[in-house]
C-alpha cells in the first residue's frame, strides 16, 4: 500500500568521502546494501534494470522490506518506497550534492507511522521516540556507505551500534 498522506519527516546529511560519480556507481549498483548497510542481513534483487528497480532488504533482526524505487535521477539521486509487503509503505529520498570539493548524501524519510493522525497527536511520539531513531537509523546507513568507500571493505554489522528496530 502506497501511504501519500505524509506529515513528518527525518533528514540526514553527510560528507563522503568521495566523488559524485563514484557515489552514484555505487548506491544505483544491484545489492550494494550487502556491502555497506550496517543493519542489512540480506539485500536480494527482484528486479533490477532499465525500467524497474526494486529489492528486498532483510534487516537482522529478519524483518523484511521492499523497496519500490519510484523516480530514477540519473547521477543525482533517487525516490523509492518502503515496507513491508502489502503493507503501508514510507517514502525515501536519496540525494547526491556538492560543494566545492566535498560530495554529500542526503537521506529524506516520510515515515508512514502516525501519518493518519493529526500532528497535535502526533507530534510528541514523534518527537520524542520516532524521530531520534530514525536519525540514528540513518546516521548509521550514510556512515557505512563512507566506510565501505573509504576502505574497500563491508561494514561489520551493527558497526556504529545496535538498532532497536533493526538489529
Amino acid at each position: 500500500m502506497v501511504n501519500n498522506n505524509y506529515n513528518q519527516l527525518v533528514t540526514v546529511t553527510r560528507k563522503i568521502n568521495s566523488t559524485k560519480e563514484i557515489l552514484w556507481k555505487f548506491i544505483s549498483s544491484p545489492g550494494y546494501l550487502n556491502k555497506s548497510h550496517p543493519f542489512c542481513k540480506e539485500n536480494n534483487i527482484i528486479s533490477w534494470n532499465i525500467n524497474s528497480h526494486i529489492d528486498e532488504l532483510i534487516y537482522l533482526n529478519n524483518l523484511r522490506y521492499i523497496r519500490e524505487f519510484v523516480l530514477w535521477k540519473e547521477g543525482t539521486g533517487y525516490t523509492l518506497q518502503i515496507g513491508e509487503s502489502n503493507k503501508e509503505k514510507s517514502k525515501v529520498k536519496w540525494n547526491i550534492s556538492s560543494s566545492k570539493n566535498d560530495t554529500f548524501l542526503t537521506i529524506t524519510v516520510y515515515p508512514y507511522f502516525m501519518a493518519r493522525y493529526p500532528k497535535i497527536i502526533s507530534f510528541l511520539p514523534y518527537e520524542l521516540y520516532i524521530k531520534p531513531k530514525l536519525r540514528s537509523y540513518l546516521n548509521s546507513v550514510i556512515k557505512g556507505i563512507d566506510w565501505y568507500l573509504r576502505r574497500g571493505e563491508e561494514v561489520p554489522r551493527n558497526r556504529f551500534g545496535k538498532h532497536a528496530w533493526f538489529s
